[in-house]
């Protein structure tokens, strides 16, 4: 168990903004896994402290953090940020969805509200938390333990849960179907995520095409965790596209920085210095994600996870 003074030498570095983009990354995933741990609200009071940052990549990242973290304390914090509408639309997207990811009943209220937003990204992302929140006041979490799903392998806390298992094509069709609610869709974008296959993934990069941004960029993300060779095509399609929408471009990048292969180094190196700031910076990350992939480091966070004291 980290002492406070080892959670906030890490906390300290998170919070400068002289500090290079990555170690303050390495910071802030370090002070996620800290959490887990007694440390926890020392933790979270460090990552809501760089709220005030100017870069919504690494405030979309926080919220994540807190979301997946699943600690009720983070809950004053992110409702601050999804009201803030001097926030980016990405880092109060993220808050909500980490409202979600919580799953506290007492934030129902706030998400209904924010599901008529006027920034769709942060309105659909209101949605499904509440579709999420009313999932698991069902009884929905027994659902994923009679067997009819695949398990997520990730150990991520999802905005929806996987669709019942259904062959590819099936799945396929219903993420591609917008008429259906964005829900339904996410729940068979999980389940492909969860097969995992080249099948699946391929389905899954059709999903870049539909016309929701939120949607897109969530394809992006766990083709990001899948990191599976195939996805690179449309990944890069993605990330080269100026016209697309950036927070998509961001989940674009960070995905090949997962996938690590050489061509996705070198679509890396070609836009880190795009002229938005976000894809410019998730470029950053992605190399030293890269970078430790390619590396002997026993996790992301490796080079912080050696406490001071």
């Amino acid at each position: 168990m980290a002492s406070v003074e080892q959670v906030a030498a890490v906390g300290k570095v998170l919070v400068d903004p002289s500090v290079d983009l990555t170690q303050r990354f390495r910071a802030l995933f370090t002070l996620k896994n800290l959490g887990v741990f007694a440390s926890g609200a020392e933790a979270i009071e460090w990552i809501s402290k760089a709220f005030t940052d100017d870069s919504a990549l690494l405030k979309h990242e926080l919220a994540y953090c807190l979301g997946q973290m699943q600690d009720g304390r983070a809950i004053h914090t992110l409702c601050a940020v999804l009201k803030d509408t001097q926030q980016e639309p990405m880092v109060r997207h993220e808050a909500g969805e980490a409202l979600g990811a919580i799953g506290d009943p007492s934030v129902l209220d706030l998400l209904k509200a924010y599901s008529q937003d006027p920034v769709i990204e942060v309105a659909e992302t209101c949605q499904l938390a509440v579709r999420r929140m009313e999932w698991l006041q069902s009884g929905g979490e027994k659902q994923l333990q009679d067997g009819s799903t695949d398990q997520n392998p990730y150990c991520s806390v999802d905005p929806a849960p996987p669709a019942p298992r259904k062959s590819v094509p099936e799945l396929r069709t219903t993420l591609l179907d917008e008429s259906l609610p964005l829900f339904e869709r996410y729940r068979a974008m999980f389940a492909l995520r969860n097969l995992g296959s080249e099948e699946a993934v391929l389905a899954l990069g059709d999903g870049l095409k539909c016309s929701s941004a939120l949607f897109r960029h969530e394809i992006g993300y766990v083709l990001g965790q899948i990191q599976h060779p195939a996805a690179v095509p449309a990944l890069c399609a993605a990330l080269e596209c100026g016209g697309e929408n950036p927070m998509v471009r961001h989940e674009a990048a960070e995905a090949l920085g997962s996938i690590g292969k050489e061509d996705c180094l070198a679509m890396l190196q070609r836009y880190r210095a795009d002229g938005e700031r976000v894809v410019k910076e998730s470029c950053e990350v992605a190399l030293d994600m890269l970078e430790y992939e390619n590396s002997e480091q026993f996790q992301y966070a490796d080079g912080l996870t050696r406490l001071p004291g």
